[in-house]
């Protein structure tokens, strides 16, 4: 009677161990991944592209390879060319070539990241970053170090199936005596360009008087080449014609060599018309 119920409890394991290995013993790789069978530690059919992957779980597993671009986020203490140590934040854009997902996952296992990629990446950007000097990582060399330390992981690690897609220098942090002195150029040249600017205004508006003096100036002078003895008796002429036509009394002083004017025949004529 024992050995009965001793056997309906074998079965009874062994349905739930079958039933519960029918429910495990398939695993979904989602998109942006690739799936690996490993069976009795060796690999087995090479790699699984997105879809249900069917495997027996007391012998095989699936692992599963992130193939999308991640990014990794670091803050690196990192020399400079005057050997000073400046703070830097820097993000690191990668993914893996979704061939090469096995090969990684034999070489590195999945702790590639910090196996051969941030090892390599922390590395690299202490080497680039002591070849320039603190402002220049901080101000004007910043594209420059991306790319060099971009360039250079690509030769240590895309040869093991890695693609470098960026890094980004996003802050620098620099110490309080080199930031001062930033900030004291930044300004100085500031104040530069400001008097720049108003020296170039103040040559601009004397270039301006200069133009206006010489146009005055040659009006001037085409006006008096214009002028002569004729034209000043004619017009002086003219002049005493317009006060002899007024009615109202007149002294006409003249410098005896203006030609007199016959106003007494015009006068009489006046007092012949009004009679």
């Amino acid at each position: 009677m024992k050995t009965k119920n001793h056997m309906k409890k074998l079965i009874y394991v062994g349905c739930a161990v079958a039933a519960i290995a029918s429910i495990t013993s398939c695993r979904v790789v989602r998109p942006g991944e690739i799936g690996i069978k490993q069976t009795l530690g060796k690999m087995h059919g090479g790699s699984r592209q997105p879809g249900s992957v069917a495997f027996f779980p007391f012998t095989t597993k699936v692992i599963k390879i992130n193939t999308r671009t991640v990014e990794s986020f670091q803050t690196l203490p990192l020399p400079t060319k005057e050997g000073l140590s400046v703070n830097a934040e820097i993000s690191l854009l990668y993914h893996i070539r979704p061939e090469e997902a096995s090969n990684v996952y034999q070489k590195f296992g999945t702790n590639y990241q910090e196996v051969i990629v941030l090892s390599n990446f922390r590395a690299t950007a202490r080497e680039i970053s002591a070849r320039y000097y603190a402002k220049e990582l901080y101000a004007t060399a910043r594209q420059n170090v991306e790319k060099a330390i971009t360039d250079e992981l690509r030769a240590h690690i895309e040869q093991h199936g890695f693609v470098i897609d960026a890094v980004l220098l996003k802050d620098i942090v620099l110490p309080p005596q080199i930031m001062q002195s930033i900030e004291s150029k930044v300004q100085a040249e500031q104040d530069a360009l400001k008097m720049e600017f108003v020296i170039d205004k103040q040559k601009k508006e004397a270039e301006r008087m200069r133009i206006e003096a010489e146009g005055i100036k040659a009006a001037q002078d085409i006006l008096s080449q214009s002028i002569n003895e004729k034209i000043l008796e004619y017009n002086r002429i003219k002049m005493y014609e317009g006060l002899m036509k007024s009615g109202n009394s007149k002294v006409i002083i003249t410098d005896g060599k203006t030609p007199l004017f016959n106003t007494l025949n015009s006068d009489v004529n006046e007092k012949n018309e009004k009679k």
